[in-house]
């Protein structure tokens, strides 16, 4: 049977109502059959695009817990990764981050490291990076992570250091991020995305220059439509910010050894308005697409605006010829 879905993004309500026809097995299925033609071969990619000779430059992926919203792709494997678009989700940010320049990424997890290893060890090869595992042994929020792997993000030479939710698929444009971030001086960048009805979410109000001046929650008058993006970059004094009962020692990382504690704490609702007020967190925006895929209608539409930015400027990764509509593929 030949399945198509509209990619010129179709509402959650059109794909909910699609979803129901299809069983466990089908749904799945069609999750895994959106693959664009990458290099099998994952040694032909060549990423290595950072200068060795410059700073080395860190990032930590705020990757989760079960990820229950978007079962029953998680009933198996942890989210990060899962496929999409041929692709572990988490693969698609290391990558970026490759480019960006970035030499050893941070997973904070709370769930199944073990399976995570097994699957990304053989790409700190390829892509020559290290990958850390930072496991929270009781959920730490969003900024408690970043307090947990505070000796490797900080490194040696306080280069600022890139933070990522992993559940947004968009074109990450980090090495831009990063030049805007050093070009104003301040303490973080926020990246923020547009949105078409800005009461559903928490909104992002700044100056014409990117500072940004306060946050909204779910307004019910209009005071912008930007929201936050979920990727971030900031320099190492941020993690002065976070609240640490007992300092970290440089020697532990092990999830079962930690010599202190933290107080769990939201980036988002704790840490950047304190930054805000300061005149310390600007504001770039992000062009292109974006989306959450952390629930199955919404990982579906972010397939689809993927493909259709890959048909639009690498049509070339994409299969063609009798048979395919493109940039949807057949089931």
């Amino acid at each position: 049977m030949v399945q198509s879905l509209p990619c010129s993004g179709p509402d959650k309500a059109t794909l909910a109502v699609w979803l129901i026809g299809l069983s466990s097995s089908s749904f799945l299925a069609l999750l895994t059959s959106f693959r664009p033609t990458f290099e099998n071969n994952p040694n032909n990619t060549t990423l290595r695009t950072h200068d060795c000779k410059k700073e080395k430059m860190k990032a930590l992926i705020l990757v989760g817990g079960f990820g229950t919203r978007l079962r029953p792709l998680t009933l198996t494997v942890p989210k990060p990764i899962v496929e999409f678009c041929n692709k572990a989700m988490i693969l698609h940010q290391i990558e970026a981050l490759v480019k960006a320049g970035v030499t050893e990424v941070v997973l904070a997890v709370n769930y199944r490291p073990e399976l995570m290893s097994a699957k990304l060890k053989k790409y700190e090869e390829v892509y020559g990076i290290k990958i850390t595992y930072s496991q929270e042994e009781t959920p730490l929020g969003t900024a408690g992570p970043l307090a947990l792997a505070r000796e490797i993000l900080e490194g040696d030479k306080g280069e600022p250091f890139f933070v990522l939710n992993s559940d947004i698929t968009c074109e990450y444009p980090l090495k831009e991020l990063l030049a805007f971030h050093k070009a104003h001086g301040k303490e973080g960048t926020i990246m923020v995305t547009k949105v078409e009805e800005p009461s559903k979410y928490g909104v992002v109000v700044s100056k014409p220059t990117g500072e940004i001046e306060r946050f909204v929650e779910k307004p019910q008058v209009f005071v912008g439509n930007k929201i936050n993006a979920g990727i971030y970059i900031f320099n190492p004094s941020i993690l002065n910010r976070i609240e640490v009962i007992s300092s970290p020692s440089p020697q532990t990382y092990c999830p079962n050894q930690q010599p202190f504690q933290l107080q769990p704490t939201s980036i988002e609702t704790e840490i950047f308005p304190e930054m805000a007020k300061k005149g310390e967190l600007y504001a770039m925006e992000l062009p292109g697409f974006w989306m959450d895929v952390g629930q199955p209608p919404d990982f579906l539409k972010g397939m689809c605006l993927y493909l259709a930015n890959l048909k639009a400027k690498n049509p070339q990764q994409l299969s063609t010829g009798k048979g395919f509509i493109s940039p949807v593929l057949v089931v």
